[in-house]
């Protein structure tokens, strides 16, 4: 008997959250693999320029807290 792609997603969602996690990033990891070099550069350069940025004094930090609460108001409307 041929697995169709739903009866495998259907037994996926079944797994752990963990293993649902390590299959989800194995699936995308194998959709462009060209691509992966380039965004890992590009994240590279991004952190490097934050990272400048903040040694600098252009920009500053923001407490864990107040981005938390930041992102429930956004999101959650709380």
């Amino acid at each position: 008997m041929e697995r169709t792609a739903k009866q495998v997603l259907n037994e996926a969602l079944e797994l752990p959250e963990r293993d649902r996690a390590e299959v989800a990033t194995r699936l995308i990891e194998s959709l462009d693999r060209d691509s992966e070099g380039d965004v890992d550069a590009a994240w590279a350069a991004e952190i490097e320029r934050r990272c400048s940025d903040r040694d600098a004094g252009r920009t500053t930090g923001s407490d864990w807290e107040d981005v938390r609460q930041r992102i429930e108001r956004e999101i959650f409307g709380r």
